[in-house]
């Protein structure tokens, strides 16, 4: 009778164990399969990507056409200027702010991770108009250019990112026990002195998984970019891969080839830089 029902329940868990990889299984494929059709998209010709058929040889032709119809060297440029510059932007003023919020009490300190969180349930799409129109004033009362400029972009994304960011690395910096900095200040460290040499070089995972996630958002961002920049001296990558819908008579080929292309760095920068990621991230988790 034990024998019974000790099998019974091993035959349980293993149903439910194969169940659960059957679900992963499907998940993965559902996640990988976008990635696989791009690639194999990006190597068939125009009429090849009609019918659904690869053709034999594979074509490599879509990379040359892809740099040759635009110039899309002037997107790559446009997009590393942006999302680096918002990438240094957003972390220096996050880490101070962050760093504040996790180890100081003033006023409003207690409800100010809720309300951060609260920023980040509104809509994007609602602020465009407004921003947009605000940007336009700007021009025409200060004649201070901001529209289709690298600044108006790098303003816009880092005041999307900022909050978010201040969050991640709260969390992360409310883990480090106060007796670092506090010894810091006995050996004769300033607050500042004690954040510079002390907390920050420990920090260095936190802060590399909060500049990634920075770097990628503003990397794979095309709504703003789309409104706010109007010629290829400020339109970033997104905005360029938009351009071969209907300017280029709908070449999806030529799309699907400038999409690996653009995906390549990220995946390496991703993959390289994991390890810190994932345990930033989950470090940030911790405590909030």
């Amino acid at each position: 009778m034990a024998t019974s029902y000790v099998q019974s329940v091993r035959r349980k868990k293993k149903a439910k164990h194969i169940a659960a990889n059957i679900v992963l299984f499907i998940l993965i494929i559902s996640s990988v399969f976008p990635i696989i059709w791009m690639v194999l998209s990006s190597l068939m010709t125009q009429g090849e990507l009609a019918t659904g058929t690869l053709g034999k040889p594979v074509n490599w032709h879509n990379y040359i056409e892809m740099w040759q119809n635009i110039n899309f060297f002037a997107y790559l440029k446009n997009s590393l200027i942006i999302c680096g510059v918002t990438t240094l932007v957003t972390l220096g003023l996050a880490i101070f702010a962050g760093y504040a919020v996790a180890k100081y009490k003033f006023p409003g300190s207690g409800i100010f991770g809720g309300t951060v969180l609260a920023t980040q349930m509104i809509p994007g799409m609602m602020f465009l108009l407004p921003l947009y129109i605000m940007f336009i004033k700007i021009q025409e009362n200060f004649g201070i250019r901001i529209v289709n400029t690298y600044p108006g972009v790098i303003i816009t994304y880092s005041a999307f990112f900022i909050p978010f960011s201040i969050w991640i690395l709260r969390g992360f910096f409310a883990t480090i026990p106060k007796e670092l900095e506090e010894a810091a200040r006995i050996d004769g460290c300033s607050k500042f002195g004690a954040l510079i040499r002390i907390i920050l070089p420990i920090s260095t995972t936190g802060i590399i998984a909060t500049g990634i996630y920075i770097f990628l958002m503003a990397w794979d961002e095309l709504l703003f970019a789309w409104v706010l920049t109007t010629d290829i001296s400020t339109q970033t990558i997104p905005v360029g891969i938009r351009l071969y819908v209907g300017n280029y008579q709908n070449r999806y080929d030529l799309m699907m080839a400038a999409s690996v292309v653009t995906t390549i760095p990220v995946l390496i920068m991703f993959f390289a830089l994991q390890k810190k990621f994932i345990s930033g991230m989950t470090a940030g988790a911790v405590k909030g």
